[in-house]
């Protein structure tokens, strides 16, 4: 454990990463970094700046990755649709990647030996951190403290802390929220406590930014959402950034009770997990964005998109954001963009997104004048259609045959 002289921790403040922060310096005798990032969490990040200090840190990153991580990171996500095992819209899943990019590029910064997480043996996020900073530094030392300590109770990191007098609020501490959560711009997600059992409702006061659709207005919410190469840049004409896309379509979503979502999921490690999340505007998103590429895509370009999406969420979830497959993948899904331009309209109410208006100027491939149940013309020979479905009917008419 000598060899290692610095090390770059992910924290957040909060009791645990305090902790790990202390552990860090006597279990290695070494020198800590910390690193919190404001990824659109919803709580203060400076405070963690006061607490570091407060335990004698001398090099303190505190960094607003929103915009970075939406821009980067939620957009080109969504571009493919994704979503895993036809529900989670991987909010915790897509943090990661930026998350690791940044322990490592600090650790090159500032000379640290080692990056440090606060992830679980037991969950996904270890090895997200891991394999995303594996493959941006091959021969980083990645210290998980949960793998290693014998603190596996909430009781015996109070205790720690209090025994080492790290500078924890206990009265709140011990008010801690039942669930193990985590938030960032895309959602926010719960786990642990009832959630445990998976006939057991969530308790309607567990959810943050979402009011129960029975609660929600009883007036429907219009929204137009503009979209260039496949990503939202205007919401009702105004032009806005992707951090601000997250933002706002949180807020009215959130408002209109959409967006909550119960899953059991297959993690990585093994084990099923039950999970409750909120996801508001990520849910606006990928209504939206299906519906503009439904009047803009080539039916073959989107179908074949429909059929890798599986697999492209499949990757990032399990943690392989920065493999050469699903850059390839992002590679094949951006150049299917180019066209999907166009504005959407969608009503939001008590829970549900509705389309109910696509249109694009420059790129429809919707030609009326060839779909109308009226008289079209002569714009399409319904004649043709006899020939197609017998050559189509074929080896149907063959194999059928023989069976005679």
């Amino acid at each position: 454990m000598s060899n290692v002289n610095k090390v770059v921790l992910a924290y957040s403040g909060g009791l645990d990463t305090s902790v790990i922060l202390k552990w860090l310096e006597d279990t290695y005798n070494c020198e800590v970094v910390t690193f919190t990032a404001d990824i659109g969490q919803g709580e203060e990040v400076e405070p963690a700046r006061e607490k570091a200090k407060a335990m004698g840190v001398k090099e303190i990153y505190i960094e607003d990755l929103r915009e970075e991580f939406a821009r980067d990171y939620v957009f080109p996500m969504f571009r493919a649709n994704t979503i895993y095992e036809g529900e989670y819209l991987l909010g915790t899943s897509i943090a990661r990647p930026l998350i690791a990019k940044r322990l490592v590029e600090i650790a090159n910064e500032t000379g640290a030996d080692a990056i440090a997480h606060g992830a679980t043996g037991k969950g996904n996020d270890q090895v997200r951190f891991e394999l995303g900073a594996y493959a941006l530094k091959p021969d980083v030392k990645v210290i998980a403290p949960w793998r290693e300590w014998d603190l596996l109770s909430r009781e015996k990191l109070m205790a720690y802390a209090k025994q080492h007098d790290i500078p924890v609020d206990f009265a709140k501490a011990g008010k801690k929220s039942p669930y193990s959560m985590d938030a960032n711009s895309l959602h926010i997600s719960y786990e642990g406590g009832i959630l445990e059992d998976p006939w057991a409702e969530p308790e309607e006061d567990m959810w943050r930014w979402t009011v129960s659709p029975e609660q929600a207005p009883d007036t429907p919410t219009y929204i137009e959402l503009t979209y260039q190469k496949g990503d939202v840049v205007a919401i009702d004409g105004k032009k806005v950034t992707p951090g601000q896309v997250m933002e706002q379509l949180n807020k009215i979503g959130g408002d209109n009770g959409i967006g909550r979502a119960d899953i059991v999921e297959n993690r990585y490690v093994g084990m099923k997990s039950r999970g409750a999340y909120e996801t508001p505007g990520g849910t606006i998103l990928l209504k939206a964005h299906r519906a503009i590429e439904s009047l803009t895509l080539d039916r073959e370009v989107a179908h074949l998109k429909d059929e890798l999406m599986p697999r492209y969420a499949e990757l990032i979830y399990n943690g392989y954001w920065w493999s050469p497959e699903r850059e390839m993948l992002q590679e094949m899904i951006d150049a299917s963009q180019q066209t999907v331009n166009g504005k959407v309209r969608l009503k939001l109410y008590k829970g549900n997104v509705i389309v109910v208006g696509r249109q694009s100027d420059s790129d429809s491939l919707f030609d009326e004048s060839i779909a109308t149940f009226e008289d079209d013309a002569g714009a399409y020979d319904q004649k043709d259609a006899e020939g197609f479905i017998k050559l189509n009917a074929l080896r149907l008419r063959i194999a059928a045959r023989r069976r005679r």
